[in-house]
């Protein structure tokens, strides 16, 4: 009996879905309509006053307990109306434009030979990646991240190596922020596997250390092997390559660094303790910049900046576009905009090839998403 009964229900249901979907059929085809009309009429997609008071409309029809229910739905299939219109109207974003421009005059094959910009001194990850991005790199080494990007500007270099983030501590903000005040895009990827050491001048042992520098990410990512150093000074400084040229030159007995192997080889410094970080799993993700777009073949990641209004469910309409689009988002940040109270510059990083259709879709509207969009840049990522 209990079976029976239980597929009466699922035919209701099934009767139910086939009513929705013929509904919601006729309800695109008006959409269409009304897409035709305002590009007769030279007006735009979006009606934010009419989409807001159709909401509270609809909202206030359905029943209490299915009041959130309804705004979720119609805020859906709002924008999967203004999808199916903007595709209609086939008008490109400006986005799009520079996209399909950039992949019209990208060489087919990364350049080999570059003079390129990172942060540190010889030994540093940063030159570590720049030697997986290029074959023949000829590094220019900046004291701090702001000068990967001026020499960009300046023109002393085409490409930077900048590192954004790392699977342990998160990323590094520094970088969001200065990406807000400068032009740039990124043209490739590389995670480097981080295993940082103990380095100390020769003969020097553990209990004679007083003091430990490195770079301040690098300290976040080894604070399980740090609590052995109840008495040791922390000093953070400009880089891990740094703190090991820092340790050979003092000569002093009492200090270490946290380093690579590749530092302990370079500044012939011992190693105390190796891949002391938390995680034996432990990368950063590099980014290669350059001023200009270049989209190489291959490019499967996307990362564009957007500025979202403040209010309830901004956020919601961006992703709900992804979703609508089958668009894999796979990372989400967000940094306070300076000099601006509470607003935000949220940081995307979507997934996909650059010639599928969802792709060339989402680039084409991307204008209607935000206040503000920049995007960053499509590229690949070395493993």
């Amino acid at each position: 009996m209990a079976d029976k009964n239980l597929v009466e229900l699922r035919e209701k249901i099934d009767a139910i879905d086939d009513s929705i979907v013929d509904l919601l059929a006729n309800r695109m085809k008006v959409s269409g309509n009304i897409a035709e009309y305002k590009r007769e009429n030279n007006l735009p997609i979006l009606d934010r006053t009419r989409e807001r008071e159709k909401l509270k409309e609809l909202s206030q029809k359905a029943e209490p307990e299915m009041e959130s229910y309804t705004r979720i739905l119609y805020s859906l299939l709002f924008e999967m109306s203004k999808e199916h219109q903007l595709k209609l109207n086939k008008k490109p974003s400006n986005v799009y434009n520079m996209f399909v421009e950039a992949l019209e005059r990208t060489p087919k094959e990364f350049p080999k030979r570059e003079t390129v910009a990172c942060q540190g001194i010889e030994g540093a990850y940063a030159q570590l990646a720049s030697d997986k991005f290029f074959d023949v790199p000829c590094i220019l080494y900046m004291k701090n991240f702001e000068g990967v990007f001026a020499a960009i500007d300046n023109k002393l270099c085409k490409y930077g190596v900048l590192p954004l983030e790392n699977s342990t501590a998160g990323s590094v903000n520094k970088i969001y922020d200065l990406m807000m005040k400068h032009n740039f895009h990124i043209v490739r990827c590389a995670r480097i596997k981080i295993d940082h050491n103990l380095l100390v001048n020769e003969g020097v042992c553990k209990e004679d250390i007083t003091e430990i520098v490195s770079h301040e990410q690098a300290f976040l990512q080894c604070t399980d092997y740090l609590k052995e150093f109840k008495n040791v000074k922390v000093t953070v400084c400009e880089n891990t390559a740094v703190a090991a040229k820092m340790v050979r030159e003092s000569g002093r007995r009492d200090l270490a660094a946290l380093s690579s192997y590749t530092c302990a080889e370079l500044y012939e410094l011992d190693i105390i303790d190796s891949s002391v970080q938390n995680s034996g799993n432990n990368y950063t993700k590099f980014i290669c910049i350059a001023k200009d777009l270049e989209i190489y073949p291959a490019a499967d990641k996307t990362s564009l900046m957007m500025v979202i209004q403040n209010k309830p469910g901004a956020l919601y309409k961006v992703l709900s576009r992804f979703f609508v689009l089958g668009i894999n988002l796979i990372k989400l940040e967000s940094r306070p905009i300076p000099d601006r109270d509470f607003e935000y510059m949220f940081y995307f990083d979507v997934e996909g090839s650059v010639y599928s259709k969802e792709f060339n879709t989402l680039i084409s509207e991307i204008d209607d998403l935000s206040e503000e969009v920049r995007y960053l840049g499509s590229y690949m990522e070395l493993i």
